[in-house]
């Protein structure tokens, strides 16, 4: 018997191609996932967790860094939280993550094992060598008194610097290590990657291809007026309706034709009453196929509802555009009765200014006490919550840089409690020191407040400030402060004289403590700097951070050569500079006065 290649032949030899094809592309795929699974544990579990262990141990170096720069340089109790920090940072933090790491390591090249050991040990003797030349040395307070204390830990700290970098360096050279082995882990996955994808992509073509040929060969087997057929009916069924009526026949696909030619007048005419309905033509003529022509009788129903739709959006336009209106005009209203709120405001602010101006010393006051002297004062807002004070007494010459609790309003009504105390104690007759007014003026700011007389009055309101007198004729000068320090530059070095750490004010744990008087031996060509914090915590410069106290002291060193009114605009210049587009953060005071 002769053999019949057969539409159904056709159809499974051509499926069994696609199948073949198919089962070689899931092996293939198969094998690469797990090669790349293979792979991606190892990133996953090993080279990453590396990365990041070695990153957190560069991390840590640093903070100990930064936590042991602290210990020497902030005078401190034992159990200040920066040096519990160091201390379990050292004790424990560090042995947990180098515990960790032991089981990563073992996977590394042999030259990066040796080269972590190296940093471990390395990093066992820095942190041996800040427990013995600073940790033992400045444990409490009164070590840090102890000028033979400071000027050992002083070289011990340009030590550890130096032995920090190096560590730094062969952590850096161990992490790059590392990131480059995830980087060629990585470059191998999609090497596999785009290997699968290419196969995928060609296998992929063969069944696109070898698909089209198997249809191509079915499709002339089929009787072309089925396959006529076929097209209309998709094409109805996208929305398309047919512009070719089929051909009659005398047979079953005639009658198939015929029907589909009925159908498409239908859909026609159902198409014109729909775009005459959608134009507002609702009295178009339209006739249903018959009493069971669903659609025809869903159109007819649609056109009633669209024409009664259409009449109450009408309705609701008219009462919406009216709404608008009647809103409208209320915002204008509104906008117009905020503006003159806004304007009553400001212009209530801008008279306060000026009532706060008129209690600072005037300028020809402060040239006749202070005739060597600037004051660098830029409050953040309108008005300001840092002021500066002037007087003359006993023949000395009181001066003082005061910084308020807050700025702007609230920061300007501190000021001026602060100011009619000073007012008020300076006109007493009993001899002044500064320690001893500003005692005065903690004792009348908590009274004046009614500190702990209610829990509204609990706040923490007070102030900061650096007050200084000069006895010309004795080349003599007291000072006292309240968290804000002196300075003193003298042939070119700065000298800083600490201010008491609580305010002028109510401060709990701090009722019965006094304000220490220095007393500091002038001598002519001396430069004395008074101020607020303003000007180092302002934002700015290339990335946005702190000025920085530090900073500021290196600007003074600079300035302190200048004449008073150049350092004043040396001073405004750098920071506006430095601020840039930034908003000021903080009301700004530098008082300079030179002997």
């Amino acid at each position: 018997m002769a053999f019949h290649f057969t539409i159904g032949r056709k159809l499974g030899s051509g499926f069994g191609i696609l199948i073949v094809l198919t089962v070689v592309a899931f092996i293939l795929t198969n094998v690469t996932i797990n090669e790349s699974k293979k792979k991606t544990n190892d990133l996953v579990n090993i080279t990453n967790p590396s990365v990041t262990a070695l990153e957190e141990f560069n991390l840590g170096l640093q903070e100990s860094k930064t936590l042991i720069t602290k210990w020497k340089h902030i005078q401190s109790n034992e159990k200040e939280a920066f040096k519990d920090s160091l201390r379990q940072l050292i004790s424990h933090e560090f042995p947990k993550l180098i515990g960790g790491m032991d089981s990563l390591k073992i996977h590394w090249a042999p030259d990066d094992q040796k080269t972590f050991d190296t940093i471990l040990v390395s990093t066992k003797a820095l942190f041996e060598y800040y427990r013995l030349e600073i940790m033992d040395r400045l444990v409490g307070w009164d070590n840090y008194e102890d000028d033979q204390n400071v000027f050992l830990t002083n070289d011990a700290l340009d030590q550890i610097n130096v032995d920090v970098e190096k560590i730094f360096v062969k952590l850096a050279s161990l992490i790059k290590n590392q990131n480059a082995h995830a980087a060629d882990t990585k470059k191998q996955m999609f090497k596999s990657f785009n290997l699968l994808q290419l196969i995928v992509k060609w296998l992929g073509l063969t069944l696109v291809v070898g698909g089209i040929l198997i249809a191509f060969f079915t499709v002339r087997s089929i009787v072309k007026p089925v396959k006529k057929l076929k097209g209309q009916l998709q094409s109805m069924s996208l929305g398309i309706l047919p512009e070719e009526r089929m051909r009659r026949r005398g047979d079953e696909i005639g009658d198939m034709n015929m029907a589909l030619n009925e159908l498409v007048e239908s859909m026609e005419r159902t198409t014109e009453f729909a775009r005459q309905v959608g134009s507002g033509n609702f009295e178009s003529y339209f006739k249903p196929l018959s009493e069971h022509d669903t659609l025809g009788h869903a159109l007819l129903g649609m056109r009633s509802d669209l024409r009664e739709t259409e009449r109450i959006l009408e309705q609701k336009v008219i009462e919406r555009t009216e709404e608008v209106v009647r809103q409208k005009e209320e915002i204008v209203s509104k906008n117009e009765e905020l503006e003159i709120i806004y304007k009553h405001v400001t212009d209530s602010i801008r008279y306060a200014k000026r009532i706060q101006e008129a209690i600072l010393p005037p300028d020809s006051l402060v040239k006749k006490l202070l005739p060597e002297s600037f004051i660098l004062y830029k409050p953040k807002d309108i008005v300001s919550g840092d002021f500066y004070w002037v007087a003359e007494k006993e023949g000395k010459v009181f001066f003082a840089a005061v910084d308020c609790t807050g700025h702007g309003v609230p920061g300007a009504f501190m000021s001026i409690v602060g100011y009619n105390l000073l007012k008020e104690i300076i006109s007493s007759q009993v001899p002044h020191t500064p320690a001893s007014i500003m005692d005065k003026m903690k004792t009348g700011v908590s009274a004046t407040l009614h500190h702990g007389q209610s829990e509204d009055n609990n706040a923490k309101d007070g102030m900061d400030m650096s007050m200084c007198s000069i006895d010309f004729e004795k080349m003599e000068c007291h000072f006292a402060g309240a968290f804000n320090p002196m300075y003193l530059i003298r042939n070119g070095t700065l000298q800083q004289f600490h201010a008491d750490k609580f305010p002028v004010g109510l401060q709990d744990g701090t009722e019965n403590q006094r304000f220490s008087d220095n007393v500091i031996q002038l001598q002519k060509g001396d430069m004395i700097y008074v101020f607020s914090d303003g000007y180092a915590d302002q934002f700015g410069g290339p990335r946005g951070k702190k000025f920085m106290v530090s900073h500021f002291r290196e600007l003074l060193l600079k300035a302190q050569t200048l004449s008073v009114s150049e350092q004043k605009e040396f001073l405004f210049k750098t920071i506006e500079d430095w601020r840039g587009e930034l908003e000021q953060v903080d009301d700004i005071l530098v008082i300079g006065v030179r002997v």
